[in-house]
């Protein structure tokens, strides 16, 4: 296994996303083996949400940890959906959500956007607790805030980001009372779409924010986006504004000493399809599934691939990739602009 390292972390260059599958127990127990033999492989990187399979993805890792101890993963999650909780069979979801967020005052009816993405400090201070609690963990690598910028249909940019200032103020707190290491934004358009779309969020801004919450020494430092074969933006749209120049997501991350998670590498199957021997020697790989881990990998920029893996055959073929050489730079943009 490939390692990036990054502040005090050693981070493997795949990870184990826990997005798909249905809440159930089967689903639990296949990704139990999945990220156990990960671990065996050198995979130390797992990332989930609190919503991911109604609170069961947080749980199921948590029940990993009491296995095979907490040093031996570095833990992810994200906070700002509201999650279904599996386990208390709630029939009327609208009656929960009443009764225990809105007359307790954790959120408004003004907070919560048409898809449901919450980003306050009293909603994102639950979440977080709550998944510790999921988690078995009194600590967590990294939390990130969940598309933040499905915020944007309900607010302008100017209240947008003193709602992230009131949400890293609440951040910074939690790295100062240990329970946290560092924090970021794991978006799905913000960080590639145009500068123009009503989406589109400015990374060097954001990253002022958290300079000014935290001072110099701020723990905003991971972002989490989708790129793959079909989706580019992020290393290809110059979207991204700073000193009179306009960068790339990935190339402003690294300037800016911010750690990238990938998600999405294969969108979830819908890039894969079967190849010409041709294309997979470009790539220089021997299956079709490894040509868009390659092209991730491979690109300038990336730190951890994020692949949704809850079988450990679809983890064993999926890690094989680490046999193969990376593209070099000048390989890789061969490709990406034949």
């Amino acid at each position: 296994m490939n390692y990036k390292t990054f502040l005090d972390l050693t981070l493997s260059e795949i990870g184990i996303g826990t997005y798909l599958g249905n809440p159930d127990e089967e689903t639990n127990q296949n990704y139990k083996n999945t990220i156990k033999k990960g671990i065996e492989l050198g995979v130390n990187v797992v990332d989930t949400a609190i919503n991911y399979r109604d609170m069961e993805s947080e749980r199921t890792i948590g029940e990993v940890i009491k296995e095979v101890g907490r040093e031996k993963l570095i833990i992810s999650t994200k906070g700002g959906y509201f999650p279904r909780d599996k386990r208390l069979n709630i029939f009327d979801i609208t009656k929960y959500l009443k009764e225990n967020f809105l007359e307790k005052g954790i959120i408004t009816k003004e907070d919560i956007t048409p898809y449901g993405n919450i980003i306050t400090p009293k909603y994102i201070d639950w979440s977080f607790e709550k998944s510790l609690q999921n988690l078995n963990t009194d600590y967590l690598d990294v939390y990130f805030l969940h598309n933040p910028e499905d915020q944007l249909q309900i607010v302008d940019k100017e209240k947008f980001y003193r709602k992230l200032w009131t949400v890293f103020r609440l951040l910074e707190g939690k790295v100062n009372e240990g329970k946290l290491k560092y924090y970021g934004l794991a978006t799905w358009n913000g960080f590639r779409v145009p500068v123009e779309h009503k989406q589109h969020l400015n990374l060097f801004e954001i990253f002022n924010i958290a300079k000014e919450v935290g001072g110099e020494n701020h723990h905003f430092r991971f972002i989490q986006l989708p790129y793959n074969l079909a989706m580019t933006e992020a290393y290809t749209l110059k979207n991204q504004p700073y000193n009179n120049k306009y960068y790339s997501t990935l190339e402003l991350a690294q300037l800016l000493g911010i750690y990238t998670y990938i998600s999405a590498p294969l969108f979830q199957g819908r890039i894969l399809r079967p190849l010409d021997d041709r294309v997979k020697k470009l790539f220089k790989v021997e299956k079709d599934i490894h040509v868009p881990i390659q092209f991730v990998r491979s690109t300038p920029g990336v730190g951890t691939v994020l692949i949704g893996m809850s079988k450990v055959n679809h983890l064993l073929e999926n890690i094989q990739i680490e046999e193969y050489p990376k593209l070099t730079i000048e390989e890789f943009n061969g490709i990406l602009h034949s």
